[in-house]
């Protein structure tokens, strides 16, 4: 016997192996397709054009409860269907199949072992002679229990991503409507820190503007214009560190303090001072509150008008003169009012003539972002804004304000506080102007 290279000769033949693979190869040839078709993991039947069973496999058989004998040319297919599924093979899936010759996975109930009901998946294709005659309708029937517990939990799934999902609007509603009134209180609650509207200063203009950077949070931007006596008129404008509500509590403190002091010692230096004394006192305990603010006294004298002012840590007032040209009011040195017991106040004096306006603003301002490069928008660049508006008086410099204010966008990420006092322009008289002489 001749061996492979290397091989023992007491190994068996390869040849032995191949023969042991023929033979393996042999048996599987030698098991039928009949029974294949009978071991089925699905049921196969073959019935005449009018529903008479001719041949059906055990498959199907184990699921009825039947044997061959009591189903071949004894009943119809129709026989195997519940009340239901007989209906609606005669209704739709035998004209349907008459017409097509093939129908795929049609849902139907048979009557299983022991009456239960079955679902099933029915396939049926028409065979048909070598002519195109209709000889005899082939039938695949599929269990659908797993199909149907696994559609049934993609419905139970689906059911609860659907109550999740109505849930989430629901919540979403709840919050939004929560939201909302959120929104109104805290609206009315900045109202309530703010005058409604500006009293009428004989001989006077005045506009202001606000600009909340955000509608659920308090902002602590504060202004107010009210009389000291028949002659003369109090003003302030202000920043409180912080936002929310403690911040307003603060806000709240601060202006009625302000107007307290005024009312009791109206120099500008004397009301800081004051207020510098109550901040620092009532939040000494680690949870300190500061403000910055400018204060200003009125006093309208024919056709001009004294402003006297003081500040602490806020931005220097701007004028805007009747001849176009605009300047700081300096105030250089004033302290954060509320930080120290002790705190220098900068006092600054100034007269408005015809045509001029008075503007005190909050850093919101001078501190947007504005181009690529978000550089802050600047002091520069407001007093230079300001030159290029006609000097029609405070509601004209508070509009352009804010459109200009309105054009920052995101930029603008602060509250923002504007207050114009001025004495307007004499009138023209254009008569003479409008006059033409005729020769």
């Amino acid at each position: 016997m001749m061996c492979r290279t290397g091989q023992d000769p007491g190994e068996p033949d390869g040849i032995e192996d191949l023969a042991a693979a023929d033979a393996a190869f042999t048996a599987l040839l030698e098991d039928s397709a009949e029974e294949l078709y009978e071991q089925a993991p699905c049921g196969y039947l073959s019935t005449l054009m009018d529903g008479t069973i001719a041949k059906i496999n055990t498959t199907l058989l184990d699921w009825l409860g039947l044997s061959r004998e009591q189903v071949v040319g004894r009943m119809r297919f129709t026989d195997l269907l519940t009340v239901g599924g007989k209906l609606y093979h005669e209704t739709h899936f035998a004209p349907l199949l008459r017409m097509t010759g093939e129908i795929n996975e049609i849902a139907l109930a048979i009557k299983a072992t022991g009456g239960r009901r079955l679902p099933v998946l029915v396939t049926s294709r028409v065979k048909t002679s070598a002519d195109g005659e209709p000889m005899l309708i082939r039938t695949t029937v599929f269990d659908a229990r797993d199909r149907r517990s696994y559609e049934t939990e993609l419905l139970r799934a689906r059911q609860g991503a659907e109550e999740a999902r109505e849930a989430a609007e629901e919540a979403r509603r709840r919050a939004e409507a929560d939201r909302e009134r959120l929104q109104e209180a805290l609206e009315v609650l900045q109202q309530s820190l703010l005058p409604s509207t500006l009293p009428a200063v004989p001989g006077l203009e005045a506009a202001s503007y606000y600009h909340t950077a955000s509608p659920d949070l308090l902002g602590g931007d504060f202004y107010d214009l009210f009389p000291l006596n028949g002659t003369r008129w109090a003003f302030f404008l202000g920043d409180v560190c912080g936002k929310g509500p403690k911040a307003a509590a603060v806000t709240s403190l601060t202006r009625h303090t302000l107007r307290a002091a005024a009312l009791h010692d109206s120099d500008p230096v004397t009301v800081l001072t004051t207020l510098n004394t109550v901040l620092n006192e009532r939040y000494t305990s680690g949870d300190t509150r500061y403000c910055t603010a400018v204060f200003g006294v009125l006093h309208p004298q024919g056709d001009t008008c004294t402003v006297q002012v003081a500040s602490g840590g806020h931005p220097s007032v701007l004028i805007q003169r009747a001849d176009g040209t605009a300047e700081f009011l300096p105030t250089p040195g004033g302290m954060l009012i509320g930080v120290l017991p002790q705190a220098q106040f900068t006092p600054a004096r100034t007269v408005l003539h015809p045509g001029d306006t008075l503007l005190l603003y909050t850093d919101g301002l001078t501190e947007a972002r504005i181009g690529p490069e978000r550089e802050l928008y600047g002091e520069d660049a407001l007093r230079t804004f300001t030159t290029t508006q006609n000097p029609a008086g405070p509601q004209a410099l508070v509009t352009a304000l804010t459109e200009l204010l309105a054009g920052f966008g995101q930029g603008l990420d602060d509250d923002t506080a504007l207050l114009a006092l001025g004495i307007p322009s004499p009138p023209t008289n254009t008569a003479s102007e409008d006059r033409t002489c005729i020769r």
